[in-house]
């Protein structure tokens, strides 16, 4: 009887831990990367927020070493020097602001926690805060660390240890990065005060870096002295933090993620890479009809979802053949479908322009952050690429929102790339990925009266900018979506964005 009151015990903290508690009505968040914090609290308000978006991911708020011999990359926001909230995208207290405002306007906050490791060794050695360390002490003051907080003996990761050692892939170095030992009082205490911190500040969960270089059973402890989230900030009693942990495990190697999913979400990379092939021409939409845990993809309740996030489009974890900004045409279409398809919680990935995929984010001459521009059309400039303000992907968004949990239904394919398919009687979909016109007479599942395709237009004073949709009496319209057209997607729903 014991035995089964603790597994069941286990069973219940892992699910709290996979809720993101979005606010009502809201099923997506989106990767603002590395944006500052008074930024992010301005497009809560004038963007995400009205738009419907359900979360942002947040860049790491902890003070990190500056590394300004390579020109400040983007990865130095992953070498820790202390836990202090001081970064080149602002200071505590513009932190806790930023989550105040988002979480006013309904937009939850998840922060990027690096708890794996702290710097590797630089002869830079000061902080974003000020802090500076010992490097040949593992002597971290800020903390404070010292050398019996860290793993030893000291080695690092080889390639070959991914796929036969699993005790040197969780105790071993990162890339030289110094790595903790998650299983000592102190160094839990240090990270569980941390995160209590920002869960006080109103944060709604967390993204845990390197998941898989952590021993499960260290995490667990980890978890479980988090405290609920702060209902001061709207959240329900006794809601426990949203965590979905970093586990790039694209089969082969000795650690897998089916030994995390029993402690919190794990970010699914399998999902991206399917479906980049798929909208690549790489396999056939069609096949996409049984998408999901048939696919060798998690259960989907522990699945946190994307095509492409801040490594991969680098070609970093599991990188390769990634659709990315670069591509928009087939992106937009895989975004599309990430976004109509039930399955998991979909991240979506805001970024800046990059050629080097080293180059940290646009800066003036002194290595500040150049805040995003928002242009007339809604697009933003100095260098920031802004997907989630793109109109394929926004209205996609507010299209899941009203698709609710309806199932998919009335599927359809032309046995190649051109697919269709309802959820529930709320929202339509279709694709075409095929080099020739689509023209079919299909199931919408709506009621009969005139939509506006939310990907080629806007509704505007009860009149579409794009295309119009006929639905007749008994669901059925004609769907048109040409080879050369800008989108290879059509979308309307029942919601005041589609339906005129």
């Amino acid at each position: 009887m014991l035995r089964l009151i603790v597994l069941l015990s286990a069973v219940c903290l892992a699910v709290a831990f996979k809720n993101p508690h979005y606010a009502a009505g809201r099923t997506t968040m989106v990767h603002l990367f590395e944006w500052k914090w008074n930024d992010i609290a301005d497009e809560c308000e004038r963007f995400l927020g009205p738009r419907g978006f359900g979360g942002i991911q947040v860049s790491p708020p902890n003070e990190n070493l500056v590394i300004r011999s390579r020109n400040r990359p983007w990865w130095e926001r992953y070498q820790p020097m202390s836990y202090i909230l001081t970064t080149r995208s602002g200071n505590a207290a513009q932190f806790a602001s930023m989550v105040r405002r988002c979480n006013d306007v309904g937009v939850r906050i998840y922060v990027d926690a690096i708890i794996n490791h702290m710097t590797g060794t630089w002869n830079e050695n000061v902080g974003t805060g000020g802090s500076t360390a010992n490097f040949g002490n593992w002597h971290y003051p800020a903390v404070p660390y010292g050398r019996n907080d860290f793993n030893w003996p000291q080695c690092e990761i080889r390639p070959e240890d991914y796929g036969n050692n699993a005790e040197r892939v969780r105790n071993c170095e990162l890339s030289g990065l110094k790595d903790l030992n998650q299983g000592l009082e102190h160094v839990r205490n240090m990270l569980v005060n941390y995160m209590n911190a920002l869960i006080e500040m109103g944060v709604a969960g967390f993204r845990i870096d390197a998941a898989k270089h952590m021993w499960p059973r260290d995490l667990q402890v980890i978890y479980s002295r988090l405290r609920n989230l702060n209902t001061a900030h709207g959240f329900p009693n006794n809601a426990r933090p949203y965590i979905y942990q970093e586990v790039i495990d694209l089969g082969g190697e000795i650690i897998s993620r089916n030994e995390y999913t029993p402690l919190a979400a794990v970010t699914e990379f399998r999902f991206g890479l399917e479906l980049s092939r798929c909208f690549m021409g790489q396999n056939q939409l069609r096949w996409l009809n049984t998408f999901g845990p048939h696919w060798g993809l998690l259960a989907s309740g522990d699945a946190l979802t994307f095509i492409d996030n801040h490594d991969n489009q680098r070609g970093h974890g599991a990188g390769g053949n990634i659709l990315t900004f670069k591509r928009a045409r087939q992106y937009k279409g895989a975004i599309a479908f990430m976004l109509a398809h039930p399955y998991g919680k979909p991240q979506l990935m805001s970024s800046f322009n990059f050629q080097d995929t080293e180059a940290g984010p646009p800066q003036d001459a002194s290595g500040n952050i150049i805040s995003p521009s928002i242009n007339s059309d809604g697009s933003c400039g100095n260098g920031w690429i802004c997907e989630h303000r793109w109109r394929q992907i926004f209205s996609m968004v507010a299209w899941r929102n009203t698709a609710g949990t309806g199932a998919i239904v009335n599927w359809w394919d032309n046995g190649s790339n051109q697919i269709a398919f309802c959820r529930g009687s709320n929202a339509f979909v279709a694709f075409n990925n095929d080099n020739w016109n689509m023209n079919q007479n299909l199931q919408t599942c709506l009621p009969a009266g005139r939509y506006c395709d939310v990907i080629s237009g806007t509704k505007v004073n009860n009149n579409c900018t794009g295309k119009t949709v006929n639905v007749g009496s008994n669901g059925r319209a004609d769907i048109v979506i040409g080879s050369d057209d800008y989108d290879m997607i059509l979308a309307i729903h029942r919601g005041p964005e589609s339906r005129i």
